[in-house]
């Protein structure tokens, strides 16, 4: 599922955390990551995974406050915004969801909650380039 080789007893793949961002921490501002992303910590503002193997994973412990776009993403903790998902969402029993939950594929436990839409696309997001931003040379 997460394109590596490892699989857990239900014959799914788990990705490896290449970034771990720890309970007590608070990131203020946008993130983008490749491979993936453990958050037991807090981050106000959005998260964007690179790649199609990009997992994002939400402990109970974490939060988020911003929109969340990955390929693969297992959510156990509270989110302030949309999540886009272009090939697999997991909510667990502890996930809290305030915004949209756009998927492709979803599983979702006992307990967890949605307030907001939920939208199936069958197809993957497109992104649209992001503007580049001028920096002034001083």
């Amino acid at each position: 599922m997460f394109g590596n080789s490892k699989r857990n007893g239900n014959g799914v793949a788990v990705a490896a955390i290449t970034t771990l961002i720890a309970e007590g921490t608070v990131i203020r501002g946008d993130v983008e990551f490749t491979g993936g992303l453990h958050l037991d910590g807090m981050i106000e503002g959005a998260i964007s995974a690179d790649g199609a193997d990009a997992v994002l994973t939400l402990s109970d412990k974490g939060r988020v406050t911003g929109e969340i776009r990955a390929s693969n993403a297992v959510i156990n903790g509270m989110v302030r915004g949309d999540i886009v998902v272009g090939e697999r969402l997991e909510l667990a029993s502890g996930a809290r969801i305030e915004g949209n939950v756009y998927y492709k594929v979803l599983e979702m436990a006992a307990g967890a909650q949605v307030n907001g839409k939920m939208i199936y696309q069958p197809e993957a997001p497109r992104q649209l380039p992001r503007p580049e931003i001028a920096v002034a040379e001083a």
